[in-house]
């Protein structure tokens, strides 16, 4: 099954809490350009992209969600 970008992590710390997500949810996933963008930060077209198989999007979409309502909600 092809993989497909699921997201694009902003910073290290966003993409450990994304790939833990999924790793505990039984969600393979791949990291693409992972320790580039530790290298160069700042420049976009360096970022992380987790990717996932296309039959586990929906899940992993909806685990992200999740996520980013309860990062939303703290910072109120």
């Amino acid at each position: 099954m092809p993989m497909i970008r699921l997201t694009e992590p902003q910073s290290m710390g966003e993409l450990a809490m994304i790939t833990s997500l999924l790793e505990g949810s039984g969600i393979p996933y791949m990291v693409q350009n992972e320790h580039m963008s530790s290298l160069y930060p700042g420049l976009p077209i360096l970022n992380s992209s987790v990717m996932v198989d296309e039959r586990d999007q929906v899940n992993a979409e909806m685990l992200l969600s999740r996520l980013r309502l309860e990062v939303h909600d703290v910072s109120l």
